[in-house]
């Protein structure tokens, strides 16, 4: 989700949650500094617990349709501390710019710890270039925006 800006830094937007425990992540860059985009906790309503383990599966099937549009995910081999890329074959379609880029890929580990926004290789290609400190399951969801809509299509991988 993509807040509106409001001017003097504040950036808001209005959806509803469910009643559980959340994390959140705000992945705002400062001009010429480094940061790191940590989860924050939220609570909506009356539960207040810890968060229970999440159990996600990998996905067997790497195509995913969102909006009638159709986005497979292919991958150079998953390995720890290797350059891998996520191709999303968009089925011929060119997504339209958003945000600066032809898309936009965000991974989260399966304790929902580490957060990666990965921007693409190039200007002309939905390709992502990133690499993986750690064995394990990952969620990733690739970004584009056809027609003036932006679809999220979320994949389960494992890296060994």
């Amino acid at each position: 989700m993509h807040p509106e800006e409001n001017g003097n830094g504040l950036y808001t937007l209005k959806f509803d949650l469910p009643e559980n425990s959340y994390k959140a992540f705000v992945d705002i860059k400062p001009k010429n500094l480094a940061y790191q985009a940590s989860p924050i906790e939220l609570h909506v309503g009356e539960a207040h617990g810890e968060h229970e383990e999440n159990s996600i599966k990998t996905d067997t099937n790497l195509t995913k349709t969102i909006n009638e549009k159709t986005v497979e995910l292919t991958t150079t081999e998953l390995g720890i501390n290797k350059d891998v890329t996520l191709n999303f074959d968009t089925k011929g379609i060119k997504p339209e710019p958003y945000l600066g880029a032809l898309g936009h890929v965000v991974i989260l580990d399966e304790k929902g710890e580490k957060f990666v926004h990965v921007h693409p290789a190039s200007e002309e290609k939905t390709q992502f270039e990133t690499k993986f400190d750690k064995p394990g399951v990952y969620k990733v969801w690739g970004e584009f925006k056809f027609g003036g809509k932006v679809n999220s299509y979320p994949f389960v991988i494992e890296v060994k």
